[in-house]
């Protein structure tokens, strides 16, 4: 049997990682795939040290790539949103399968482009996009095909942890550890992607989409970066028993679907309270199975490579069946998708810490807790530490409700003159 010709967009560090997968493994990919694998041509601006691509066509244009009518697979690993969507588009055109790491491109045009493949009956893959090496989105859309998803949440951007995980063990600061992380590559010179939580929606919206076969909807995604917690967060989080994770929060409710990325508190004893550094978790609630957590290396040339290629073998062993027969790219038939909401931050639900500076004077706590008693929400702890100032900090835990009132309450405090400045808000999950 002929093998099966790849082509390569881009020989980063993904892309050359996926490349030395392809060549050091190539009689194990094969006998797994039932065909043999070979880079017929690599369309990349420059060249990678760490790849001996000698005897591989290449060329510096990557839509030489997705024209070349020698290829049967295109992978797109130039990362971004306006080239990459044309390249995977005229890849799709040109009748050639797509494999993808590209998070961003699959969160903002995916819609697109899964109803493009499906007219021109090739397939697109993209287990690589979410959470580097780990096969959660296989998990999901086949291991998990008999439940019911209640609820995901997972630290799926490897920057956030690491700089949470220093500021938990070292005391930092969120600036200091994060100077640090850009020295060491874990953080890029624009960090915004990463400590805003834009890299971590754009992975969530895909797991969403998958766990309640639901359109993709990036836009409607909530984000809330972690550059406002302090030293202090992390300390009275740990004093009351918690940890303070950046997550991805999706859960499926009676009115619609919660997709929200944002610091929050969860318990010190919790399984992702206890993944560190770059690392990355996702723990999934399905009706059936309960919990389930896929947890490893969520960056680096080779764990992302081995999603990459694993996609390229799945691509490989359905090349002769037809669409109807492939598993469905959001796991659900493209007719069969839901047209349940996603909810606007203020109607989900969840408990909170309140951290707040008083004036050090009778009756303010009293205060406080009757405005939030008047919005129907009860405090779980509080703690309010004596200092030898004038303002002290108070720390309220309080238990779920609805986040539009936890608004009305803020704002009732904060106007009080005996609440020095803004109070700072984390949202809490048992999971």
């Amino acid at each position: 049997m002929k093998p099966v010709k790849v082509g390569i967009c881009g020989l980063g560090t993904v892309g050359g990682g996926t490349f030395n997968v392809l060549k050091r493994n190539a009689d194990e990919i094969s006998r797994r795939a039932g065909r043999r694998i070979v880079v017929e041509q690599i369309g990349a601006r420059r060249d990678n040290p760490d790849c001996d691509t000698k005897g591989t066509q290449i060329s510096r244009d990557i839509f030489d790539v997705a024209s070349n009518p020698e290829i049967d697979i295109v992978v797109e690993l130039i990362g971004g949103y306006d080239v990459a969507r044309e390249l995977v588009m005229t890849a799709i055109e040109n009748g050639k399968h797509v494999v993808t790491a590209n998070k961003a491109l699959i969160a903002v045009h995916g819609n697109e482009i899964f109803e493009a493949a499906q007219k021109k009956n090739v397939m697109v893959a993209f287990e690589s996009a979410v959470a580097g090496g780990i096969p959660v989105i296989k998990a999901i859309r086949e291991g998990l095909a008999a439940n019911q998803i209640n609820w995901l949440a997972g630290i799926i951007n490897g920057t956030g942890n690491f700089i949470l995980t220093e500021m938990r063990d070292k005391g930092r600061d969120f600036a200091d550890v994060l100077a640090e992380a850009q020295a060491l590559g874990y953080a890029e010179a624009d960090p915004t992607f990463d400590v805003e939580g834009i890299d971590a929606a754009h992975k969530l919206t895909i797991l969403a989409s998958i766990a309640f076969g639901i359109p993709l909807q990036f836009d409607k995604a909530y984000t809330e970066g972690i550059s406002q917690i302090t030293p202090e967060d992390v300390q009275y989080a740990e004093e009351l028993g918690y940890r303070i994770k950046h997550l991805g929060v999706s859960r499926r409710t009676e009115q619609g679907v919660e997709l929200r990325v944002h610091p929050t508190l969860i318990p010190a004893q919790a399984l992702l309270a206890n993944v560190n550094g770059v690392m990355n978790a996702v723990l999934v609630d399905g009706d059936a199975v309960g919990q389930t957590l896929y947890y490893g290396a969520g960056a680096g040339a080779e764990p992302t490579a081995s999603a990459v290629v694993a996609d390229i073998v799945d691509v490989v062993r359905t090349l002769t069946a037809d669409r109807d027969n492939r598993v469905p790219h959001l796991a659900f038939q493209p007719g069969q998708l839901s047209d349940l909401p996603v909810l606007p931050i203020e109607q989900t639900e969840t408990a909170y810490y309140l951290r707040m500076q008083a004036a050090e004077q009778p009756g303010v706590l009293a205060m406080v807790t009757k405005i939030l008693g008047d919005q129907g929400i009860n405090i779980e702890a509080i703690i309010q530490k004596e200092t030898s100032e004038e303002q002290v900090p108070v720390i309220i835990l309080t238990q779920r409700v609805q986040e539009q009132k936890m608004n009305d309450a803020i704002a009732q405090i904060e106007a009080l003159d005996a609440i020095n400045g803004a109070v700072t808000r984390i949202r809490v999950e048992q999971l």
